[in-house]
């Protein structure tokens, strides 16, 4: 209980953050050392301004210098971000400090591409190549870490497991898009697939997809049925793959021991 509210103190500030890679990846401007400043107006916020939710409900969600409003993007995001640190750390109570630092990161990673994706209909390269590349490390560091003074086997094991998810999807998603010549899904998604099998691998991967091709087919009807959308619409994709991606990351074990459980 004591470190709940410093984890959704966390989780908030690093939604901020998202928040502004998402905007600075669009416009191209640098998301790590530039200040930041209204989008509207130009002018440089200082900390009172920048305090994640608080400040929005404090401004009464509208710019301190300029009165414009203020996209209800940033608290949503933020909130939302915290909630989902919450959820992770009190979901893995048994896991190493490494591993929920690691699973921060990857939501992380994953709210970024939602959020872009959702905005943008694209999936930044800037983002999903770092994604891969961390956690291709990673898992081989966790691996080793795990099995390094008892089974050198289990450990190259969990490795390429790792690499079988990521071929799986991957290649899935590039035969789709192959077939339909990009009008089904697009590059972004085979590249969120390589990410997806590196961090969840088999056969938790079935279990994202599972649960990604459910609910965006969910959502797709009841875009259409609220004339929203049609047949012919563009609906992004990569929200449904991280939605499944975190769902199979916290309950993907107990998922697939339940399935498995009906048949024995």
């Amino acid at each position: 209980m004591f470190f709940l509210i410093p984890v959704f103190l966390l989780g908030i500030a690093i939604g901020s953050f998202i928040n502004a890679v998402v905007y600075r990846l669009n416009v191209g401007e640098d998301f790590i050392f530039k200040r930041s400043h209204c989008p509207n107006c130009g002018h440089v916020l200082s900390w009172k301004d920048l305090i994640p939710v608080f400040s929005f409900l404090i401004l009464k969600g509208s710019c301190r210098y300029c009165q414009k409003p203020i996209s209800w993007q940033y608290p949503i995001i933020e909130s939302i971000t915290g909630i989902l640190f919450l959820l992770i750390f009190c979901l893995l109570p048994a896991a190493n400090p490494l591993v929920i630092a690691y699973t921060f990161l990857i939501t992380s990673f994953l709210l970024i591409i939602v959020v872009y994706d959702l905005k943008y209909y694209l999936i930044p390269d800037k983002v999903i190549y770092p994604a891969i590349a961390i956690s291709f490390f990673v898992n081989i560091f966790i691996a080793f870490q795990r099995y390094y003074f008892s089974d050198f086997s289990r450990a190259f094991g969990l490795i390429i497991n790792g690499w079988l998810a990521s071929l799986l999807a991957s290649g899935f998603f590039l035969a789709i898009v192959l077939f339909s010549k990009e009008k089904w899904m697009g590059w972004g998604d085979v590249k969120l697939a390589i990410f997806m099998g590196l961090i969840l691998g088999l056969p938790n991967i079935l279990v994202a997809l599972f649960v990604a091709f459910l609910s965006g087919a969910i959502i797709g009807i009841g875009l259409i049925v609220l004339k929203r959308k049609n047949l012919k619409s563009e609906v992004p994709f990569g929200p449904f793959l991280a939605a499944g991606t975190f769902v199979a990351l916290v309950w993907g074990e107990r998922i697939v021991g339940w399935y498995l459980g009906l048949f024995s």
